[in-house]
């Protein structure tokens, strides 16, 4: 089986664990879980869940506690685009090739979508609890997964990049943006994954930063395919950073530049990976293919 069969395979995999977790369309409160279901089960590279649990195996150790951490990391992961969407933030009328939750749903909706998802995935998480007889592992991993969402993470991110739209963005608060923004969800992954696992204290932080490096490098090549992709091949609008004046790596040091820093950090993140004493093919590759897509 070669890659392409293999991640088509774990991704299909993946689409049935979301839908194992997400909550039925019934109730009178079926309108909200309407618009969560539609956000998360827009498509998309299920890259978090993905790498948890390849990450997992890496260190030799995969139990049923897995599971609810890869549909929490993904619910909130959704939480965030749908967020990211709203009129007030990006403006944005298409994701994934199709009418984003603010435009089929209304605005109020999307922003109670956002949060009820964010919420829900802690309750997902704890489901975990009674998966496992590591409960302190689990109780480690919902704290990671929280930090990593909130204000020293995800949610941190966010509020600079806000703060500074339309303003001009020096370098090392640009990186604080991507590292927080993109990278925090890609950290806590892996981090997961590699507790999960069986990984020690040391190994776990070379995961984070690893995630970290890569979350950069993913956030600069999607700088680069804002202004040198189609709506067409992302499934998104193009020239919305150009749009919302948004500081880019792209605008902050030009397009070749921007390219060898996705090298840069591809680089040192592959190099992370292979100091390992363990090893795991399919993730090398995936890593890989992640921080050189075309969409």
């Amino acid at each position: 089986m070669n890659f392409e069969e293999e991640l088509k395979g774990k991704v299909e995999e993946i689409e049935k664990l979301l839908r194992k977790f997400l909550p039925e369309e019934t109730g009178h409160q079926k309108t909200i879980f309407e618009a969560m279901n539609y956000s998360v089960l827009a498509g998309g590279k299920r890259l978090r869940p993905l790498l948890m649990q390849e990450c997992c195996r890496l260190f030799g150790r995969e139990g049923k506690e897995l599971g609810p951490f890869m549909a929490a990391i993904e619910m909130i992961h959704s939480s965030s685009l749908v967020h990211d969407d709203l009129p007030a933030m990006d403006a944005d009328e298409y994701r994934r090739g199709r009418k984003t939750t603010w435009v089929v749903y209304g605005e109020d909706m999307a922003i109670l979508a956002g949060d009820a998802l964010m919420i829900y995935a802690f309750e997902t998480a704890a489901k975990a609890f009674r998966e496992t007889d590591r409960t302190d592992l689990v109780g480690e991993c919902i704290g990671i997964l929280a930090k990593k969402t909130g204000i020293y993470g995800m949610i941190g991110g966010q509020t600079v990049d806000v703060e500074l739209t339309g303003k001009p963005v020096p370098e090392e608060k640009l990186d604080f943006i991507y590292r927080l923004k993109t990278g925090a969800l890609l950290e806590a992954s892996m981090m997961i994954g590699a507790v999960l696992g069986g990984a020690d204290r040391e190994q776990t932080a070379l995961m984070e930063q690893m995630a970290s490096d890569v979350g950069l490098a993913f956030q600069i090549q999607d700088d680069i395919l804002d202004v040198t992709s189609t709506r067409e091949v992302l499934g998104k609008p193009v020239g919305s950073d150009e749009k919302n004046e948004k500081t880019t790596y792209v605008t902050l040091k030009g397009l070749s530049a921007a390219k060898e820093q996705v090298e840069f950090y591809s680089r040192r993140a592959e190099t992370a990976l292979r100091s390992l004493p363990v090893r795991n093919r399919f993730l090398n590759e995936l890593i890989l293919r992640l921080i050189t897509r075309e969409k």
